[in-house]
């Protein structure tokens, strides 16, 4: 299990720096498109193509460190309501749904960039299935960083807050 939680780590990390860096792409595309477009009034064809792309990729490479963070949005309430043991039983159901999930669109990602594969995008000569890729590549890094968090939740390292005991609704200290 531990090794299986340095590989996870490794991954997330590469996702997360991946992520930043797609983003800065996307910045300075974007930027360059504004320039363009308004300070010479000749805006660039291709640019806000990549722009969009790697937006898209940002946000599937993204994914995995936030799983792993714990900072992806959450309804907690319940769980941390809950008696330990039942609040962990309900996390790790929502993780398994999640992996579910993440699987099936790792499956249809998959397909469907096989299926666009002979598209190029607009304004380039590439392949329209670099984009498409994001899903089923995203995919993969957010399993594994939730397949993470649901060893390290079994080991007892889940969100709950301060203190084992849940908290009591309407009664005051």
């Amino acid at each position: 299990m531990t090794q299986f939680l340095r590989i996870e780590a490794y991954m997330t990390r590469i996702a997360l720096w991946a992520a930043i860096a797609f983003l800065l792409i996307a910045v300075a595309l974007a930027i360059f498109q504004v320039t363009t477009r308004f300070a010479f009034g000749r805006p660039s064809t291709w640019s806000e193509v990549i722009t969009r792309s790697a937006m898209i990729w940002s946000v599937f490479l993204g994914v995995a460190p936030a799983f792993r963070e714990g900072t992806m949005i959450a309804l907690e309430f319940i769980q941390t309501t809950l008696p330990r043991k039942l609040g962990l039983g309900l996390y790790l159901l929502a993780m398994i749904l999640t992996l579910v999930f993440f699987g099936i669109l790792f499956w249809q990602g998959l397909l469907m960039t096989e299926r666009v594969a002979s598209q190029t995008l607009a304004a380039l000569q590439i392949s329209i299935a670099w984009v498409y890729a994001a899903l089923p590549i995203g995919s993969v890094f957010i399993m594994v960083a939730v397949l993470g968090c649901m060893i390290r939740a079994a080991h007892g390292d889940w969100p709950r807050p301060e203190g084992d005991e849940p908290t009591r609704i309407g009664v005051q200290s």
